[in-house]
């Protein structure tokens, strides 16, 4: 963690000086402001934490809620949301209080006693074999807690305005504020107006309903209760998660956060045409009931319930992420979340595909709003995270079916465990991959960083850190701050890449507001094929030992080797299949990889650069 560059710092570090809105923000909701988020669920309160970090941008949110959420109903956090988390800077922390899935157990009937269950495999969870994160079970309503610290500790110090509920809104086609909102308080309903609207309202959205934005899918019929509960049990496995097939139907178990809670999700069979969603008044001593026969042997001893409910699987896509039904028309309200994508809740994918949704919006509108990126920029919204919707929806369906089968539907009892594995990569968030863009680059270059795909995110490794020989994860580095990475791989004597880090400063100038550090924009950082020992920080170029802060500090973290060590055991360049010739990796700021070029490839950086940026006045 980098800090004292705008001067000593005595008290928590993660707290940022307030700036732009952020100084004396109103307590009331403004007339006019940039952005409007619509909900505090897992996007919105993402997107408030980006937005925080463009203080200069007037973002509010608002939330109908009297106050913070208490209990979550989504709890589980993939490795690629544990990724995030620490661009935000509290990965560590969450990871403390939440549940880490080591393992996952399958359970089905016992050939000589059916009517018992035996577990037939137990297989590692998939977390540290894909990246460095692992996979979490924590609640929702901590992971929204931290996420409204870093949105009120960043510069922007921007907090939720409770108890304000959205009604209705019309865009119209002029004015600086052009999106007319209808909102309701205590004390009545007021207008208010935005230039831009988030809506992360969920699956019953008012917003979408707004813009005309219909669910395209449907219900299936089969059922599912599900259940927080405390326990005495003598079931072997309880701390453990596990699918367990029975022939009274079919349990999901989730150990959670805390040692003795857990959630179950219980099979209650199919749904019968004319229900009516009936099945959904399904009362909870019927829920244990079922719970006790499908575990038979084992008897479950319900001491607590701390929540539960009935749901039937859905799959839903929302015709469009945006109000843009012209195409000629530049969109201004956009959806987010449940608003946009619905399916089951047994893949543990709501929450984390919610908050990517919030991620790639909220450093694009930044962008757009501070001037340094062309509005055009606000389509790929909709034509990136639509598509990946559409993947989980499909995923979904096939693990829901898997899921809800009947022992004499079973042909292979380790099927299920076998598609576990073998698509762990996409439920973790690994198999995201964004299409050529105006911000993702064609794929020509990709033979010089195969570990690297673009248009995924940046899997991050191990390096030395020149300044002090300390060994770092250079992804770690990358905080959600709005600003693009660039990372030069160096050749082998390193005569290229300072060539390149000298002509790479020109560029990062063009676009940096005058007033601003050089490093506002574009994080530049260099990795040597020499050892940390061999290399003099005052001889590397400008730009990789930028002045910062009001105070004109050199920052010293910019510069890195390849060269393992005794406390270093890998080499990027091998790790990841980089060029030893050299190589140019452009990473976004939600951290998916944007261009991949040899270091001598200015001008189509210079290129690739211009069609993203606007050169700063």
């Amino acid at each position: 963690m980098q800090f004292h560059h705008h001067g000593y710092v005595s008290g928590d570090p993660r707290i940022l000086p307030a700036s732009g809105v952020g100084v004396d923000r109103p307590a009331d909701l403004p007339d006019e402001m940039d952005v409007l988020i619509v909900g505090s669920g897992p996007a919105g309160m993402l997107l408030a934490a980006q937005m925080s970090q463009f203080p200069d941008v007037v973002t509010r949110i608002i939330e109908k809620r009297d106050g913070r959420l208490v209990l979550g109903q989504a709890d589980g956090i993939q490795p690629r949301s544990v990724e995030t988390f620490q661009a935000f800077g509290f990965a560590e922390r969450i990871v403390a209080e939440a549940y880490n899935i080591g393992w996952m157990n399958f359970w089905g009937p016992d050939p000589e006693n059916p009517g018992n269950i035996i577990r037939t495999s137990r297989t590692e969870d998939y977390g540290y074999k894909i990246s460095e994160f692992p996979h979490l079970i924590v609640n929702q309503a901590r992971v929204l807690d931290y996420f409204a610290e870093a949105a009120h500790d960043g510069p922007g110090r921007i907090v939720p305005d409770y108890g304000v509920e959205f009604v209705g809104l019309s865009v119209h086609e002029t004015g600086e504020y052009p999106v007319e909102v209808r909102v309701r308080t205590a004390a009545g309903e007021r207008t208010v107006r935005a230039k831009y609207v988030a809506g992360c309202d969920g699956a019953r959205s008012g917003v979408r309903e707004a813009i005309g934005r219909k669910h395209v899918g449907g219900i299936s019929a089969h059922a599912w209760g599900v259940m927080d509960v405390l326990v005495n049990t003598d079931f072997p496995d309880w701390r453990t998660k596990c699918a367990i097939n029975a022939e009274a139907g079919n349990i999901l178990h989730i150990p959670r956060e805390g040692g003795y809670l857990s959630r179950m999700y219980i099979d209650l069979g199919a749904v019968a045409d004319d229900d009516n969603h009936q099945v959904r008044a399904t009362p909870i001593e019927e829920i244990i009931r079922r719970a006790n026969a499908i575990l038979h042997p084992y008897t479950l001893d319900v001491k607590q319930v701390a929540w539960h409910s009935v749901y039937e699987v859905g799959h839903r896509v929302t015709d469009g992420f945006d109000d843009a039904l012209d195409a000629d028309r530049h969109p201004r309200v956009f959806l987010t979340g449940d608003a946009c994508h619905t399916h089951s809740a047994k893949a543990g994918q709501g929450m984390n595909v919610s908050m990517q949704d919030g991620f790639n919006l909220g450093w694009k509108l930044g962008a757009v709003l501070t001037g340094r990126s062309p509005q055009e920029l606000l389509e790929t919204y909709a034509s990136e995270r639509r598509p990946v919707a559409q993947q989980l929806i499909d995923f979904d369906k096939e693990w829901s079916s898997l899921m809800a089968r009947k022992p004499e539907e079973i042909s292979d009892p380790q099927e299920l465990a076998t598609f576990y594995l073998g698509t762990a990569e996409f439920p973790s968030g690994f198999m995201t991959e964004y299409r050529p863009s105006m911000i993702v680059a064609e794929a020509s270059q990709q033979e010089l960083a195969t570990g690297f795909p673009l248009g995924r995110r940046f899997k991050s490794a191990e390096v030395v850190r020149v300044c002090d020989g300390n060994v770092v994860h250079l992804g770690h580095h990358a905080k959600a701050d709005g600003r693009w990475r660039v990372y030069g791989f160096g050749d082998r004597d390193g005569s290229v890449l300072n060539e390149w880090a000298a002509w790479i400063g020109g560029e990062v100038a063009k676009f940096t507001p005058a007033d601003a550090d050089l490093d506002a924009v574009f994080d530049v950082k260099a990795v040597y094929q020499q050892s940390f020992e061999e290399i003099d920080l005052p001889d590397v170029p400008d730009v990789l030992q930028p002045k910062t802060g009001p105070l004109g500090l050199t920052d010293w973290e910019k510069v890195y080797s390849a060269v393992p060590n005794a406390w270093c055991r890998s080499d990027i360049f091998e790790e990841r299949g980089l060029s030893r010739d050299g190589v140019v990796i452009v990473v976004r700021p939600d951290q998916y990889v944007a261009a991949i070029l040899p270091l001598q490839a200015r001008d189509a950086l210079a290129s690739f650069l211009d069609g993203a940026f606007i050169p700063a006045s």
